[in-house]
């Protein structure tokens, strides 16, 4: 059976890559998933608001770093780029690289213009295979359009690729108002895949001490439907890769991600709730029913129930909108 996956010009042995979570902070954890069948790991995310940090308290210590690093770090304007905060991430993602054996990618996580896009370089530097842009967006600014902050993504975007030489990934959320229409930009500006999607969490109230009570939720099954829609939309029509992420709990789920036209479905809640075994039992899955279909690759699966061939997708959405309306009772 051939699961065999070409995603970023990268061949992975199957479609399971591992999510950006604290899962990457675990070398023994990782050398786990690898062994359970995980084709590639995406690294937790260096925030934009931790390298501010370090660029106003930047110091001129760069010892214990490899060339590469070293002439990485003489593009920025004269000062030390790495504080502790960066510098344990540059470290990790070494560590990561010289551990396992599949790629790794590294994750940058911003939404504001500034100098922190400088840093995309590092991660390269540091054996990066692929970075991935999380554009994590709130639209909260009542003076700012839609236009205008579609405008500053892609700035955003441009300042990351101009740095870096290794694919690069954007990781969306599906609040923008012509999502068809700003990832079919982005494509056009340099990006190689498109994540669909990040999670928005969502803050409650603790209305006897008046607070914000933020926790983490992992994600449920039903986040998934969100992704196939947009996947089935947008793959196909677009000319770059796709991966889903959000939902994904069983083989059943990576099936109909890859119907909908995802080329690798990244893993996260699922492993963090039952372990690395739960990435055997997804492929074991995947073969068997690959096998009791008469599928000898995943390229006969991938993209099948999608909108490439649909003159007016639109139209179809409103036909099944009505359908859905009138289905209840």
């Amino acid at each position: 059976m051939n699961l065999q996956t070409n995603y970023l010009g990268l061949t992975l042995k199957n479609p399971l890559v591992a999510g950006a979570s604290p899962l990457s902070d675990d070398l023994d954890k990782l050398r786990a998933l690898e062994d359970a069948g995980i084709a590639g790991v995406t690294m937790y995310s260096l925030f934009e608001e931790q390298i501010t940090q370090n660029l106003v308290g930047a110091s001129d210590q760069n010892d214990g770093y490899s060339d590469s690093f070293v002439q990485a770090a003489s593009t920025f304007a004269g000062s030390g780029i790495l504080d502790r905060g960066v510098d344990s991430y540059l470290e990790q993602l070494q560590a990561i690289k010289n551990t396992v054996s599949i790629p790794v990618f590294g994750s940058l996580n911003g939404t504001r213009d500034g100098e922190w896009t400088q840093y995309a370089s590092l991660i390269e530097s540091a054996g990066a295979d692929a970075l991935e842009l999380n554009l994590y967006c709130l639209a909260t600014n009542l003076d700012e359009s839609a236009a205008q902050m579609e405008e500053r993504y892609l700035r955003i975007m441009t300042q990351v690729r101009e740095r870096i030489s290794i694919p690069l990934v954007v990781k969306l959320s599906p609040s923008f108002s012509a999502l068809p229409n700003f990832a079919k930009r982005l494509h056009e500006g340099g990006v190689d895949a498109l994540v669909l999607f990040n999670r928005m969490y969502q803050p409650d109230f603790d209305i006897e001490k008046r607070k914000v009570n933020v926790s983490l939720k992992l994600s449920y099954a039903q986040e998934l439907r969100l992704r196939l829609r947009w996947l089935s939309m947008l793959s196909g029509r677009i000319n770059c890769q796709f991966a889903a992420s959000g939902g994904v709990y069983k083989a059943v789920d990576v099936i109909k991600a890859l119907m909908a036209g995802a080329d690798t479905v990244q893993l996260v809640s699922s492993v963090l709730l039952n372990g690395p075994e739960r990435v055997s039992s997804i492929l074991e899955e995947l073969e068997s029913w690959m096998s009791n279909h008469q599928h000898t690759s995943l390229d006969e699966i991938r993209g099948c129930m999608n909108y490439q061939n649909c003159a007016d997708p639109e139209a179809l959405e409103r036909a099944n909108y009505m359908k859905i309306l009138k289905s209840w009772g």
